[in-house]
């Protein structure tokens, strides 16, 4: 038994979670300023940030909210940690709309693209747009005038609403003074005017323009003074007991339906909203002042994203990508006749992720193979994988599904998934109770002979055809033995919650897989303390698991060199003097979204490198079923080393450095055309080799 490791020279300081996040943002941010990106793609990453910030939100608020309600002082979560969260939280906020009004909205006029507000438009759009509300709008729309009988209504999650404060009396004499206008999540929040009144321009309206350009006719006999559109984020995480639950599937059924009505968290109104209004609704919201947000625009900047789809203009989207079929495959050669020869990897989405749906095509229509395993994590709407599982079943193969229906906000998708699994005969498992099944894997068993062979494929992203054209992950195809049969003993033990056998290759959370990278680490830096180099390359998506932080300032205070490329959330501080001077911390933010998750450790000539699931947080070590698994071929793992690991160490387009201090700098050059970035070497690269194939 080795000795335990020796403790860091002193405590590490480590960064605040939610200010890494915040800082992530700020660095997707990024992209929607700069000119040398497209102008749509300029506005879908200032909607991307909307997104993620509607998502922190949703997750991350309500604990330290409560805190400050609370008027605790001390802990995690506290009045200071609120008053920091929302602080972090008004600058992002205040820099997306500066860029909103001020950048992007103004370039979008140089192109003809326009929303047009009320007081903007001519007589003709007017008249437009008083048919366009007659007919598709106020219809759908029922005020609600509050008095005792009429009490402040249900606001859902992220929906939008007016509130109007009214002059005069009702029907029945009474002076009830507010009303609320909910809007129906049906109608679109960007409307293209007609040809007719726009001319040569394209010419937008917002929804919320026109229901406020008609609050008047909502309101017959009443005089409209004061209003404002407001949105309210609520916390959206589900909490189920299972412990405490007999039927799981049914449990989040309900939790769903009151996701949308769950604690309020933040409040958007316009900038103009009156404080007699804004006071109004954060008292019936329950909130502090720092919750409310003043916006210069919609309060829902992710709705923007319509005008993406709506706008027909090549030039001002990114050139299209085409990714290129895997280059270790060959189209119409069998997977297992290929497998039988050595593994594959499969970089997406510069390769496509047609080869991972050809292997489950081939192996529903192939006679030999006898049983399909798969766990189901995201996969989203699309129907190809989902048919091919039912065509499975159609042609008597044993489907076993295991589906985490926990997936947070793909929960509904996923029981629909089981739901139409299980309908037809598939059998389908809910993974262990209270932890998440995260890892990615699917198992087929083939007789051959009077063998029974296992063939596998091994993820660091999900089954989910369209954010593999969007996301960096790397896809593994084997027949390894050792590696098949470690994947069968996981399957086994999702399914019947028996002992797990000690596996071969696999690691596996929340059983080994941090106590062995920790080990791994610490081996590194017992061999760096008695002269041998050691190196630690480590791509992931967040670094908060606090062993693994503390194993790596060990490691690199005796002298291992690190560099970590972690797209996200870093609690660990980066070359701060005399704690972490040989850690390096860079983060790469690109078209695609960096997913891949690799593993380097090296030790004088000895190197392993390992694919995985997980990141390193403490819930996918301790809280998940995570896989990590070894690349052992030594051109396939130079190849990983070639084209994940060391083009984004040398990026100098679209990297950004860690800090000491926590703040994030883009590298050096950034700013220059010629700049080297990861993402566009790899697209050059693969797209090179499309062309040739091509030819």
């Amino acid at each position: 038994m080795s000795p335990p490791a020796s403790p860091v020279a002193q405590v590490v300081p480590f960064l605040d979670r939610d200010d890494s996040i915040l800082a992530f943002n700020q660095r997707v941010l990024d992209w929607a300023r700069r000119p040398d990106v497209p102008l749509l793609e300029r506005l879908r990453y200032l909607c991307i940030v909307s997104s993620n910030l509607d998502e922190f939100f949703e997750v991350r608020a309500a604990p330290h909210l409560t805190a400050m309600q609370n008027g605790d002082r001390k802990g995690l979560y506290s009045v200071q940690s609120f008053e920091a969260l929302a602080a972090g939280a008004h600058r992002l906020v205040e820099q997306q709309y500066s860029l909103y009004n001020d950048e992007l909205m103004p370039t979008f006029a140089e192109h003809g693209i326009e929303i047009v507000s009320h007081g903007d438009r001519d007589a003709a759009q007017k008249h437009w747009v008083d048919e366009y509300f007659e007919r598709d709008v106020r219809p759908l729309l029922i005020p609600v005038g509050l008095d005792p009988a009429h009490p402040f209504p249900q606001v859902a999650n992220k929906s939008l609403n007016f509130i109007v404060q009214l002059s005069g009396k009702d029907a029945f004499g009474r002076e009830n003074e507010i009303a609320i206008v909910k809007v129906p999540r049906v109608l679109p929040r960007l409307i293209r005017m007609s040809a007719k009144v726009a001319g040569r321009k394209a010419l937008f309206v917002s929804l919320s323009s026109v229901i406020r350009a008609h609050l008047d006719d909502l309101f017959p006999g009443r005089a409209v003074g004061q209003f404002s559109q407001f949105r309210v984020t609520r916390h959206s995480d589900l909490a189920v007991d299972e412990d405490d639950v007999r039927n799981l599937r049914t449990a989040l059924r309900v939790g769903l339906q009151h996701r949308h009505y769950g604690q309020a968290v933040r409040l958007e109104v316009s900038a103009g909203c009156s404080e007699h209004l804004s006071s109004f609704l954060l008292e019936q919201f329950n909130l502090p002042a720092q919750a409310l947000y003043r916006v210069h625009g919609p309060v829902n900047l992710v709705r923007l994203q319509q005008l993406i789809d709506l706008v027909e203009a090549p030039h001002l989207l990114f050139p299209p990508y085409k990714a290129s079929y895997p280059a270790q495959l060959i189209p119409g050669q069998s997977f297992f006749e290929r497998l039988r020869q050595g593994d594959v990897v499969i970089h997406q989405p510069f390769e496509s992720f047609d080869g991972v749906l050809d292997f489950l095509r081939e192996a529903v229509n192939d006679p030999d193979v006898l049983a399909i395993k798969q766990t189901i994590y995201r996969t989203g709407a699309d129907p190809a994988l989902l048919g091919l599982l039912r065509e499975a079943v159609r042609l008597g193969k044993e489907v076993t599904a295991v589906v985490e229906l926990k997936a947070r906000f793909d929960e509904e998708a996923n029981i629909n998934w089981a739901e139409s699994l299980e309908s037809i005969g598939a059998q389908v498992v809910y993974g262990v109770v209270a932890l998440k099944t995260h890892a990615k894997m699917l198992l087929l068993t083939r007789r051959e002979g009077r063998r029974l062979v296992r063939y596998a494929h091994l993820s660091t992203g999900n089954y989910n055809p369209t954010t593999a054209r969007l996301y960096t992950d790397l896809s593994y195809l084997t027949a390894d033995t050792q590696l098949t049969s470690d994947i069968e003993a996981v399957f086994v033990h999702l399914a019947s919650q028996s002992r797990l056998p000690r596996l071969s290759k696999v690691l596996l959370a929340p059983f080994h897989l941090q106590r062995k990278l920790v080990e791994k680490i610490d081996a590194l830096g017992d061999a760096a303390a008695n002269g041998t180099p050691g190196r630690i390359v480590a791509k992931m998506n967040a670094l908060t698991d606090e062993d693994l932080m503390l194993a790596l300032v060990r490691a690199g205070q005796r002298g291992v060199k690190i560099d970590l490329l972690v797209r996200g959330a870093c609690m660990l501080p980066a070359r701060l003097p005399g704690v972490t001077d040989n850690i390096r911390v860079r983060s790469v933010v690109g078209r695609f979204l960096e997913h891949s998750r690799v593993f380097y450790f090296r030790t004088g000539l000895d190197e392993d490198l390992y694919l995985s699931s997980a990141d390193w947080m403490n819930r996918n070590m301790l809280r998940r079923i995570e896989l990590a698994w070894p690349v052992t071929d030594p051109a396939l793992r130079q190849r990983i080393v070639d084209e994940c690991l060391v083009p984004y160490l040398h990026d100098d387009r679209d990297a950004w450095d860690l800090m000491p201090d926590g703040t994030y700098k883009r590298v050096k050059g950034a700013d220059e055309p010629k700049g080297h970035g990861a993402q566009a070497a790899l697209m050059a690269r693969y797209g090179a080799r499309h062309a040739r194939s091509a030819e």
